[in-house]
């Protein structure tokens, strides 16, 4: 489990076929020195699983499944690629961001981008903006933003001086892809209602007359 607040960047330094897997190598700034092997790590929003450390050099591998390079932009890195990364919450640890989990719902596209001193405004194109709301949490590329409005799939998030910093979201491109992961509560309270709706045989209208939707 996540936050979504980015603690270093890594450069994508190794990029290697293993069997059906890609296994990729990054150097970083982060402090590895409190992971082992086998912690999650989220890269890019992606929650990976480390296979190798070597912390005198700074570096870390991870192997990505042929699923995540299906339905991420971790396939498309490439040497020099730089990411996003966050090492997994502990109990106890303060939640800066929102319940973040690291498993990419979509791949979006940077649709439109706009200088709004001092920062950036950037709208996502999405499949479908079923579980965003605004004011609401969405993560990009494992960053925990807040939605500012939400038109027809696609939707605004507004990044600060720090957050661009941090992340690099301000240097991507119109047409660029990114990582979106919706808020898991949302997910969860559709499937509850759903499941309530067909055990109780409420039907849409129903619903609508009792003020639950």
């Amino acid at each position: 489990m996540f936050t979504g607040i980015v603690q270093a960047q890594g450069k994508t330094v190794g990029i290697e076929p293993v069997g059906g897997f890609v296994r990729l190598r990054f150097l970083t700034s982060l402090d590895l020195s409190d992971v082992e092997i086998g912690d999650s790590l989220c890269v890019n929003g992606v929650c990976l699983t480390l296979t190798h450390l070597n912390l005198n050099q700074a570096e870390f591998y991870a192997d990505v499944s042929p699923e995540t390079v299906r339905v991420t932009t971790l396939g498309a890195l490439s040497i020099g690629s730089t990411v996003n990364l966050e090492k997994a919450l502990r109990l106890g640890d303060r939640l800066g961001g929102h319940i973040v989990s690291g498993h990419v719902d979509c791949v979006g596209t940077i649709a439109e981008k706009r200088s709004v001193p001092p920062g950036f405004g950037l709208a996502i194109q999405v499949p479908s903006d079923r579980y965003v709301i605004e004011k609401g949490s969405v993560a990009v590329d494992g960053v925990s933003l807040t939605v500012n409005r939400v038109d027809q799939n696609k939707f605004w998030v507004m990044i600060i001086p720090h957050t661009s910093i941090r992340t690099g979201l301000t240097q991507k491109k119109i047409g660029d892809r990114v990582n979106v992961e919706f808020d898991i509560i949302g997910k969860y309270i559709e499937k509850f209602v759903s499941k309530e709706k067909k055990d109780s045989g409420l039907t849409e209208q129903s619903l609508r007359e009792y003020g639950f939707i």
